[in-house]
């Protein structure tokens, strides 16, 4: 998606080699017309697979999924990373390490919310190691539904996210993947 791309290309900020800070659009400051725009495009790649559920984790990917869930006039899940007490026991769970805040997380979605017929559609904002895409995953398969694909905003496809989950036969599209940045020269795309 050339739009993402030239966003990224503006106002993305390179740190240490692997970290891309688009937080000015993205994932704390969020342009609402961009998602909008996001979400015209995952339903240009994935109208026609009937999905029924758009997944995400909390919390940087709910506002694109939000946005896509209305376009495919379905219902938006996120994976909770904290058990509170407003939660059943009643849940499908995952394990996820996070590479960006250096600790285990236990996902987990209650089990009303994924059921075997449901059609998921995953979406988040970043695809780089594939451990959080992993753990969503291993939700919607243990609620024995089908995964349609993922739409991730930014892939980071120097890293083995993308190769890990493509290799599962899972349909991954990603709005922009990126073949390699630095913080001196700057970042290219495939």
């Amino acid at each position: 998606m050339q739009l993402m791309k030239e966003r990224i290309l503006r106002e993305g900020k390179v740190k240490n080699g692997s970290i891309l800070k688009v937080d000015s659009f993205l994932n704390q400051q969020m342009d609402i017309e961009l998602f909008e725009k996001m979400a015209d495009e995952f339903w240009r790649l994935f109208g026609d697979c009937n999905v029924t559920k758009i997944l995400t984790i909390e919390a940087s990917g709910i506002g694109i999924a939000c946005l896509a869930g209305q376009r495919f006039k379905c219902p938006v899940v996120f994976a909770k990373k904290n058990k509170t007490s407003n939660i059943s026991d009643d849940v499908f769970s995952s394990l996820v390490h996070s590479f960006t805040h250096g600790k285990e997380y236990e996902i987990m979605v209650s089990r009303e919310y994924l059921l075997p017929s449901d059609r998921v559609l995953i979406i988040d904002d970043f695809l780089a190691n594939g451990a959080a895409l992993n753990g969503l995953i291993d939700l919607v398969r243990s609620a024995g539904a089908y995964i349609v694909g993922a739409g991730i905003a930014i892939e980071k496809a120097f890293q083995p996210g993308g190769d890990i989950i493509r290799n599962q036969g899972i349909r991954v599209e990603s709005l922009a993947r990126i073949k390699s940045m630095d913080e001196n020269d700057g970042i290219e795309f495939y």
